[in-house]
């Protein structure tokens, strides 16, 4: 039909099925030997929509759109004739070579179609060359959407990318995460398959199987796919991605039947859901359920009156004649004679792809065009202004970026891909003699909802299972088996680390201050841990402290109230309170051990233990040294040094003592200070705050002052013997360093190995048994004495010098031959125990 301005059309009425195009060696016409209905219909839509601007004043009043249609016989190179009758200049038939085309003015303003992507590739670039606008109605691959190849190409259907998007959503709605991909050994079919698998990947989809269907089947390449069907048959994988033209479809369902394979879900991609080449194929039940995408359109209730009007007009000699005449000939010298089959078209022939969802597309791609050619020549309501020279394509394609126009109510818009936003319907086939029927059960916009009551399953059992592995339990990580990461086993994370994400190879370790149990999907903060006042070991503790310090603090007091007796002042006197004033202190410094440890705590901790147990075993040695002479030296001697004990001077002796405790004390604070230390590791759930000891030798040396006092102390009463009926000091004292020794001998191993959280327990625990040792065995028989037995508390059972007053003389005891002789006293040998 002739026009102010003309469209061209490509559409598949025919294939060239069996005409053996790979072997020919002329360029000889091309036969089309099947007919095409969809591609009839296509082209009827865009003559309708043709001939809807044409009758209204919405968009092009006043002017005339016309149009040229062809077959491409879904063949490029027979594409390729119509495309270059296209480029032929205005009123000819020719096309001249220039090196500016700026002014040049081809016989069509735009294109419409093909309907392929096959097709498309190579017309758009061709006419992206001129700068021709193209507006496929079907061509969806990727790679169309390269501005810098097809700067000229659109299309009114969505870009393969978006179809996979959702293929891969839809798979992870249904939680099959285990597939085959096949494609279709053309553009359309490899790119298809490569977007997907990169997507399917990203999403964490394993494709067990990848092959393609070769075109035309050809028996050395159809091996290939044989073995992938077999692969496929015997693993465990229950869904296979077919992204392939309706050819290679059928090709692979063909082959499938033969072969009886078992039922899978195929999830179709758009070029074979709708195909009646695919849905007519016998034994097609059997293959299982077939899903797949479907983009969604404005309905046309109109247009099957249409179809039905043109095609009576076909059929009428009359009107066909009548076209013969305004156009003779067609150009049918240069594609070919008219489709034989045409002339018997029925609307029964047709009926079946009276709803196809790429009729829309073709309407709307006309619309898309009109309404870029109204922006360009500003149309309004009263007309549109005639141009001379006419529009150019190139001055209309500036127009068609992101043009926005309706078609039957729907809004659409060319994006800077030159991409439309049209939604998807998910489309399931429910089978149907002789047919099945597309029912809808989801939508995708942009996100996929899926309508599960509304689906079912043409495959044995309920919904199919499509993994390689089980999925994982909560607080467990995959480890892969393999070269796919959909085949795992399942680990369970330790304690101190969780899983964050469900699809999680390893565990991820907990921070140092917080803590997980076995298989957790979280992580906890630690509570701070520490010896707490009100644990049981501690309540142990202090009643032992209580008990301890009761009996010091008691000791005292009878001490102080006889401090006149014979038995005190034989004990040392003063001295003797100072001594246990000094075990009262040493039993309150376990006071530092208990509760939160604080700086000061830590560094007070060793000396306001060490020093007082300083002073109070330098009492002791003081009384044990009066015992070693008066036992064991002469008398004129022992006489001289127990003044220079019992006199003020023995006060230094205590003084130097703790002067050398204190800078033992002070070194140690000095070079290796204790310091707080929060320990992360050490408990499973807590945190540990202890006193760190920097240096154990150190610690160790704390204790050199006090251990050699004690030693002395064994030393000088360990061997002495008393005399018969007198008070024997030198064996309590020996059993008081024994006490000391016992404890802190028994202490280093048991420090050592118990948990380093209960360190200070055990420390508390020796610091009192010290105490009770060093009270019990020296103290406490004396307080007894003083208590129960006051008839002994005289000069003579105590006081040695009393005693020699008395005619008790050192050398009385002893032979000519110099050996000791005990003289045993009848009034005060029963007493002698003591």
């Amino acid at each position: 039909m002739q026009g102010d301005y003309v469209l061209g059309g490509l559409f598949p009425l025919g294939s060239a099925e069996g005409t053996g195009l790979g072997d020919r060696l002329q360029p000889n016409a091309t036969v089309c030997t099947r007919f095409s209905s969809l591609g009839l219909l296509w082209a009827l839509a865009v003559k309708m929509a043709v001939e809807e601007i044409n009758n209204g004043s919405a968009l092009l009043p006043g002017l005339h759109l016309g149009y040229d249609l062809f077959d491409t016989c879904s063949e490029p190179m027979v594409a390729m004739k119509p495309s270059l009758v296209f480029m032929a200049k205005a009123g000819s038939c020719s096309i001249a070579a220039y090196c500016n085309y700026t002014q040049y003015q081809p016989r069509v303003l735009a294109v419409i179609g093909p309907h392929s992507s096959e097709l498309a590739l190579v017309t758009g670039k061709f006419f992206s060359f001129f700068l021709v606008p193209q507006v496929s109605y079907g061509a969806s691959t990727d790679r169309l959407s390269n501005r810098e190849i097809f700067p000229s190409f659109f299309r009114t259907v969505p870009s393969d990318r978006v179809q996979v998007v959702a293929m891969v959503e839809l798979l992870q709605e249904l939680g099959w995460n285990w597939v085959a991909a096949v494609g279709s050994d053309d553009e359309y079919g490899r790119q298809g398959l490569s977007l997907f698998s990169g997507l399917a990947n990203a999403r964490g989809i394993c494709i067990a199987h990848e092959g393609l269907v070769p075109l035309p089947p050809g028996s050395l390449r159809l091996g290939a796919l044989q073995g992938l069907l077999r692969q496929v048959n015997q693993s465990s994988v229950q869904v296979v991605v077919l992204f392939s033209s309706a050819h290679a479809a059928r090709t692979l369902f063909s082959y499938s039947i033969r072969r009886k394979l078992s039922p899978r879900v195929w999830v179709a991609s758009e070029a074979w859901l709708t195909s009646d080449l695919v849905m007519t194929l016998p034994g097609m039940p059997g293959v299982g359920t077939v899903l797949g995408f479907l983009q969604q359109g404005a309905p046309m209730p109109e247009f099957p009156s249409y179809v039905r009007t043109r095609l009576a007009l076909a059929a009428d000699p009359a009107f066909c004649a009548s076209l013969d005449a305004e156009q003779p000939g067609l150009e049918e010298h240069v594609v070919g004679p008219r489709c034989p089959q045409c002339d018997h078209v029925t609307l029964e022939n047709l009926s079946a792809g009276l709803l196809h969802h790429q009729t829309f597309a073709a309407y709307a791609a006309v619309y898309g065009v009109a309404q870029a050619l109204h922006n360009t020549l500003r149309c309004n309501a009263s007309g549109c202004p005639r141009r001379e020279p006419p529009v150019r394509p190139w001055q209309l394609l500036e127009n068609m970026y992101h043009v926005s126009f309706r078609a039957r109510g729907l809004a659409l818009q060319f994006d800077a891909s030159g991409n439309v936003n049209v939604d998807y319907d998910l489309k399931l086939w429910v089978w149907q003699d002789p047919t099945p029927e597309l029912r809808t059960v989801g939508t995708f916009k942009g996100r996929l909802e899926l309508w599960r009551s509304q689906m079912c399953w043409h495959t044995p059992g309920k919904q199919p299972v499509s993994q390689c592995s089980r999925q994982c339990k909560e607080g467990q990580v995959r480890r892969v088996k393999g070269f796919h990461s959909c085949c795992y086993d399942c680990v369970d994370c330790k304690a101190g680390s969780y899983q964050r994400n469900p699809d999680d190879l390893l565990c991820t370790q907990c921070d140092q201050d917080q803590w997980s149990p076995d298989r957790s999907t979280r992580c906890f903060p630690r509570k701070p841990m520490f010896l707490a006042w009100g644990e049981p070991a501690v309540l142990l503790l202090l009643a032992l402290l209580a008990l301890a310090l009761g009996l010091a603090l008691a000791a005292l007091g009878l001490f102080l109230w006889h401090s006149d007796s014979p038995l005190v002042q034989a004990s040392g006197g003063p001295r003797a309170c100072f001594g246990l004033a000094c075990l009262g202190l040493v039993c309150l410094s376990v006071l530092l051990f208990p509760g939160q440890p604080g700086p000061a705590s830590c560094l007070a901790q060793q000396p306001l233990f060490h020093l007082p147990l300083t002073g109070c075993l330098s009492t002791l040695f003081l009384q044990a040294a009066e015992i070693f002479v008066g036992s064991e030296l002469p008398p004129s001697w022992a006489e001289k040094m127990r003044g220079r004990l019992r006199g003020p001077r023995a006060w230094l002796v205590v003084l130097l003592a703790m002067l050398a405790e204190a800078a033992w004390c002070a070194w140690y604070l000095v070079a290796f200070p204790p310091e707080v230390v929060t320990d992360w590791r050490v408990l499973p759930t807590e945190a540990l705050v202890h006193c760190h000891v920097h240096s154990w030798i150190s610690f160790g040396l704390v204790h050199a002052t006090n251990a050699m006092l004690a030693f002395l102390c064994f030393l000088g009463t360990f061997l002495v013997q008393s005399r018969p009926g007198r008070y024997n000091g030198a064996r309590g004292l020996t059993f008081a360093m024994l006490a000391y020794f016992i404890t802190w001998i028994s202490f280093v191993p048991l420090f050592a190995n118990v948990h380093v959280a209960y360190q200070p327990a055990v420390q508390m625990g020796a610091i009192l048994l010290c105490a009770l040792g060093i009270l019990a065995t020296f103290h406490l028989p004396k307080c007894y004495l003083l208590l129960q037995r006051p008839e002994l508390n005289t000069p003579e059972f105590f006081l040695e010098d009393n005693a020699r007053a008395q005619g008790s003389s050192w050398g009385q005891g002893r032979g000519e031959s110099g050996q000791k002789q005990v003289t045993p006293d009848p009034v005060t040998s029963p007493q002698s125990a003591y």
